[in-house]
């Protein structure tokens, strides 16, 4: 058997693994198409099912609409701020910059967001509980100074906006809750 140069040896094996994800990828699409009918039977015949929970997500259009208000309330205040929505998750559906706003703003607005609807209240009350608990600060990812507000749905949390690069913690959740509003109309 003849030896192959190194060189044929990595172009085979870079053939093989493009093959290789080719077919994954494939599989993956067929996968990702519409469900055949019998699958789709069975997943309405489980939806009594005792062990789901049906839950409320805010689409990405809903998302950028309540962004886009809260950054159009906090331009029409001369604050130059940035906007993060999340999901009920904590993931980011949305962050706006504003124009001038700081560098740490866009890290700051996530984390507030992410605090507020990860405890579904404003970060400003929040805030107040840090003196009664202060480890909760410790918590990962998230940020106790006002600037966040939870969306709701029945009382419970599907998102969280947070701003933050105005003077205040009160003028950041001001033009948060102009977001929240947004959602209402």
């Amino acid at each position: 058997m003849k030896k192959m140069s190194t060189r044929t040896r990595v172009l085979t094996g870079a053939v093989a693994a493009a093959a290789l994800g080719a077919g994954t990828f494939g599989a993956v699409s067929a996968n990702a198409s519409t469900p055949a009918a019998e699958s789709r039977a069975a997943v309405k015949t489980d939806t009594s099912n005792r062990h789901l929970q049906q839950t409320t997500h805010l689409t990405v259009d809903a998302a950028s609409r309540a962004a886009q208000a809260t950054l159009d309330a906090a331009e029409r205040a001369g604050q130059r701020v940035t906007v993060a929505v999340v999901d009920r998750n904590g993931n980011t559906l949305v962050t706006l910059r504003g124009d001038g706003a700081g560098p740490q703003s866009y890290e700051s607005a996530e984390r507030k967001a992410f605090t507020a609807v990860s405890w579904n209240a404003p970060t400003s009350e929040l805030v107040k509980r840090l003196e009664s608990t202060p480890n909760l600060k410790d918590i990962p990812g998230t940020l106790f100074l006002g600037g966040g507000a939870p969306v709701q749905v029945k009382g419970a949390p599907i998102a969280g906006i947070g701003v933050a690069g105005a003077p205040s913690g009160a003028q950041d959740e001001e033009f948060a809750k102009a977001g929240v509003a947004a959602l209402a109309r």
